[in-house]
């Protein structure tokens, strides 16, 4: 078995023990997808996840362990990196407006690149800061990239009405829940099993206080 394929029955196996159903051309894209960011990685330092078994783990099945609770029209992946979890959500459920957001110029070329040679559509990316992001979206995606306090308070005027932020976390501290700003509630937390994946993994969905739930 060559090691694309070994790679793609790990990423097929990951996506039947997550009880996803993905569109056709959803694994080889993926697939094309890492195989980018490894070569890519190799230069620019993307991701300090370099052995491809890994890529699939932590990278494709942990971005991919939430896509059940994606919804909306929109959705704004903020601090993205090389595209995680937004990137990978927007080749699994295509038909979505996604923006990917970092402050890195390097990941964003590579973000651009990648869209451009996946041929995805209604993708894009941007070099900026957060708390100087315009815009609103249904869907808000957020990989730890800091605590639930600053991560609001920096990005959550990027939700719109009735919308819903998705915070993945390793394990979250109870008083980071009690640091949510008082325009925010928590509205539920679920524990996720990432195939392959033998560390806690957490998502947190919160809305704006007031929206119907």
């Amino acid at each position: 078995m060559s090691s694309r394929d070994a790679l793609h029955a790990q990423l097929d196996q990951g996506v039947a023990a997550l009880g996803l159903q993905l569109p056709a051309t959803a694994l080889t894209q993926l697939l094309d997808y890492q195989a980018l960011l490894q070569r890519w990685n190799g230069t620019y330092n993307l991701t300090a996840v370099r052995e491809p078994a890994q890529m699939i783990t932590r990278h494709l099945l942990d971005s991919l362990a939430i896509l059940p609770y994606v919804s909306g029209a929109s959705l704004v992946d903020l601090g993205t990196g090389p595209g995680l979890p937004g990137l990978v959500l927007a080749i699994a459920a295509p038909g979505r407006e996604v923006l990917l957001v970092d402050s890195n110029g390097k990941k964003v070329r590579f973000l651009r690149e990648a869209i451009r040679a996946l041929g995805l559509k209604g993708v894009s990316a941007m070099q900026q800061r957060v708390e100087t992001l315009e815009g609103r979206y249904d869907c808000v995606t957020a990989r730890a990239f800091a605590s639930l306090a600053d991560m609001l308070g920096w990005g959550g005027h990027l939700l719109a009405p009735g919308g819903t932020w998705l915070a993945m976390k390793g394990q979250t501290a109870e008083d980071e829940l009690a640091g949510l700003p008082s325009a925010f509630e928590l509205r539920a937390r679920h524990a996720l099993s990432v195939p392959g994946l033998d560390a806690a993994r957490e998502l947190l969905l919160i809305g704006r206080r007031g929206d119907a739930a």
